[in-house]
Parts: C-alpha cells; sequence; structure tokens
C-alpha cells in the first residue's frame, strides 16, 4: 500500500469513528458488495459505447445523406 493510499485510509478511518453500529454495519456491506462487482464490466461497457450509433442504416447510405453548404468567409 502507497503512503497516499495509508493516508486516504486513515483519513476515512477517522471519519468513520463518528458514525453509529448501523451505519458503520451498511457501510461495510456497501463496501463488500463494490468488491464483488467486476471492474471489467465498467471497462467493456465504456469501450461498447465506441460507435454505438443507434440506426439500422449502413454507414455508406449516411454518407450519402449529408448535406454540406458551402459559406463564403468574410474576413
Amino acid at each position: 500500500m502507497s503512503y497516499a493510499e495509508r493516508r486516504i485510509v486513515k483519513s476515512y478511518s477517522d471519519l468513520f469513528e463518528g458514525l453509529s453500529s448501523i451505519s458503520k454495519i451498511e457501510l461495510i456491506e456497501r463496501l463488500t458488495k463494490s468488491l464483488k462487482t467486476e471492474k471489467k464490466a465498467k471497462y467493456d461497457a465504456f469501450f461498447e459505447s465506441f460507435g454505438a450509433f443507434g440506426s439500422d442504416n449502413p454507414a455508406e447510405d449516411i454518407k450519402a445523406i449529408r448535406k454540406f453548404r458551402s459559406k463564403e468567409l468574410k474576413f
């Protein structure tokens, strides 16, 4: 564990001292649940979102539909 991680754990443990027993148990349950969830699922969901344009049309059709207008810029 790095120095920064030890400081973070110490800071949180100091905060938890003021909590009631029920709150501490709830916190333990949530931490346990977070450890059981796979981080890979979040990682995969992030990369699966790329290219997720919601259309059944092929890319060529979408490109053909695009319209460009030329606009003269005045300086």
